[in-house]
């Protein structure tokens, strides 16, 4: 962001004055609730995102402000239907996966940045509200998605049926709940990384996603790394940082 700010500058596309507000504050600017990130674009390659859960929306609503003020992008996470719709008042340009709880905007048009792409993949319908929050994720950042849902262990010819499809993807994310074995079964038939996201679906020995998160992490496919129970969003940044140009 400062390096096109200074391009901007020198290019006389903006004055003085412009090119100093929108650089105050950087490399972070204090809300007092919060304090953005501002230089994470230049130092991770990719802006600060925001987890919306414990937030008020009018903190939301000034964060996301202030970020689409010094970065003309925003990807809020865990965000309800009902704070969707006051933000939506504010930012009409806002658009939401409502299964994902995902809003998300970009002045720039994205793009796919590669040819190289990532597979979603879920055990059962249950767990597709994560599934949707990395998809949503990847697509911001401009990747290419495809999904294959409810093919878990308990039909497994479902997923052997979309053999293919596992192979043609770049990375695969695999998102589970009960057991979680589909990760294993997946790492032990492709040649990608795969990224496994234990979910909170699952009966009282699930213990709310504790049973699939050791399974993946006792996992003896290689290949197989672990994000956090629920993690969708980061288990897409991760696969996109994997299929970075």
């Amino acid at each position: 962001m400062i390096q096109g700010v200074l391009r901007d500058l020198s290019n006389g596309r903006v004055s003085v004055r412009k090119a100093g507000k929108i650089l105050e504050g950087l490399p972070s600017l204090n809300l007092e609730f919060a304090n953005i990130d501002c230089a994470r674009l230049s130092r991770c390659g990719f802006p600060e995102v925001v987890y919306c859960e414990g937030k008020t929306i009018a903190q939301i609503r000034r964060i996301a402000r202030e970020m689409l003020a010094h970065e003309g992008f925003l990807l809020l996470t865990r965000l309800s239907e009902p704070a969707y719709k006051s933000l939506k008042k504010t930012f009409p340009f806002l658009r939401y996966n409502k299964l994902g709880r995902a809003a998300y905007y970009s002045k720039k048009q994205v793009r796919p940045r590669t040819k190289k792409s990532v597979l979603v993949v879920t055990a059962g319908t249950s767990d597709i509200p994560v599934a949707e929050e990395a998809r949503a994720t990847l697509e911001i950042m401009g990747n290419k998605v495809s999904t294959l849902y409810d093919v878990g262990v308990a039909g497994i010819h479902r997923l052997l049926n979309k053999a293919e499809e596992l192979h043609k993807a770049s990375v695969v994310i695999v998102i589970a709940g009960m057991e979680g074995a589909l990760a294993s079964v997946v790492g032990g038939l492709v040649s990608k990384p795969v990224i496994a996201v234990p979910t909170s679906c699952g009966y009282g020995a699930n213990f709310k996603g504790i049973a699939p998160l050791l399974t993946m992490l006792n996992s003896c496919a290689p290949g197989v790394a672990v994000v956090n129970i629920d993690n969708g969003f980061g288990a897409a940044y991760i696969a996109n940082l994997i299929n970075s140009p």
